[in-house]
């Protein structure tokens, strides 16, 4: 294995993509670009094929940098004393250098110490396709001295700069139209950038490539066919309430607790993300059902229901991701959706603090004529209950303010919602 090799091709792959493709500028890379002025390592999480990669690069390459991706089955093998070469590699490569990006470091065992005297000269980028990342060595080596970032596949946002759709305007009825069209097409298309350049069936050998490395043979799972089985049933389930005892009886597992690892398992390689039923009580919180979304619209599409069978569900996803995007920058957030003991349902409760900042509803419906009375009930019992005038329904295509019971009650369209 001649390592320079692999490194020098690997830099140079990077620096092709860049100069044939269209590459978009990613939201946020500015606050991504800020986390490595005092602290030196940067830490770039999120699902495999997200853009992570490239991200990287492009935070890096006005620099004198390095970049290696462990990702590659020519580095399958290698182990942590191996890491020092890889340095000489790059010396001798570049000479002085400023950043290094490792790439999918967690597919070497014991990087941690090898990290940790690299920050002390050099700023450090790790990427990792697994939210356990930082949960080990590096975060008892590193206590204050790294920063965790999460990268989602495209936003909507990212998705119009891909299709060159100029946001900034007024828009005219046909314009609107025009959006909605784009909207309905990112939704089934969903956010993996790749799913633009080789087509939507890539979408299918990603998730199978999660599946096999990021689950199956991270965790040695002898079971494989039942944890596919519950990743596939957790997906198609999307935006649904899940306790463990009834995936065990659906699933046909003994135990709960073999299911509640399976589904964190999943959770971890970024397939799914889960929300708590708010409640004042912490107990009660920790024992009510979770709600079940998955990390990515295309995802659904490709492995569970289709947008055309269950429209409502699907942008329900949609604004339960987008509200991920926004709270993994503002961290002061947090997300989680209500129901009382009479079955009153509100999709999202966004507290920051102790006090709740707004409730959200999530409704396919495209005039007034089709407002949904059990959501509005739900939506007026819980601003009465956790003290909150901040009431919001998200629509497909419908845009208006109400006045009802006394309670203001905003509607937007959800291509608008996502374009703030």
């Amino acid at each position: 294995m001649d390592l320079k090799t692999i490194i020098k091709e690997q830099k140079e792959e990077l620096e092709k993509i860049e100069k044939r493709e269209n590459i978009i500028k990613r939201e946020n890379i500015e606050e991504f670009k800020k986390a490595l002025s005092h602290p030196n390592i940067l830490a770039i999480l999120g699902i495999r094929r997200c853009g992570k990669s490239i991200f990287s690069y492009l935070i890096a390459k006005d620099h004198k940098f390095a970049y290696i991706n462990f990702d590659d089955e020519r580095l399958v093998g290698l182990k942590s004393e191996d890491l020092n070469k890889i340095l000489e590699s790059f010396y001798e490569l570049y000479g002085e250098i400023e950043f290094i990006i490792l790439d999918e470091i967690q597919n070497i065992k014991n990087w941690e110490l090898f990290v940790n005297r690299l920050r002390r000269t050099k700023k450090i980028i790790l990427t990792g396709s697994n939210s356990k990342l930082l949960s080990g060595e590096l975060s008892t080596h590193l206590t204050g001295r790294y920063l965790d970032k999460l990268l989602f596949p495209f936003s909507f946002k990212e998705f119009l700069r891909l299709k060159e759709f100029k946001e900034d305007k007024a828009y005219t009825t046909q314009e609107k139209a025009g959006i909605i069209k784009l909207l309905q097409d990112y939704l089934e298309m969903g956010g993996f950038p790749e799913a633009y350049k080789f087509g939507k069936e890539i979408v299918s050998r990603i998730y199978e490539d999660i599946l096999t490395k990021d689950i199956v043979l991270r965790y040695n799972i002898s079971k494989k066919e039942e944890i596919k089985k519950l990743a596939k049933y957790l997906i198609t389930n999307s935006s649904d309430e899940i306790t463990y005892s009834k995936l065990t009886r659906i699933l046909n597992v003994k135990s709960a607790n073999t299911i509640s690892k399976w589904v964190s398992y999943i959770e971890n390689a970024f397939l799914i993300f889960k929300l708590e039923r708010f409640d004042f009580k912490l107990k009660q919180q920790f024992i009510a059902p979770k709600k079940i979304y998955c990390i990515d619209t295309g995802l659904i599409n490709s492995i569970g229901f289709r947008f055309s069978e269950n429209k409502g569900k699907i942008i329900e996803n949609e604004v339960a991701l987008e509200l991920k995007r926004r709270i993994s920058i503002d961290k002061d957030f947090e997300i989680y959706y209500w129901k009382d003991y009479v079955q009153n349902e509100v999709d999202f409760v966004l507290k920051k603090d102790k006090k709740i900042e707004q409730l959200i509803q999530v409704s396919y419906i495209n005039s007034k004529e089709e407002i949904k009375e059990r959501e509005i009930k739900a939506l007026l019992k819980a601003g009465k209950e956790l003290k909150c005038k901040n009431l919001l329904i998200i629509t497909w295509n419908y845009e208006s303010e109400e006045k009802i019971k006394n309670s203001r009650i905003i509607f937007i369209p959800l291509w608008k919602w996502l374009m703030e």
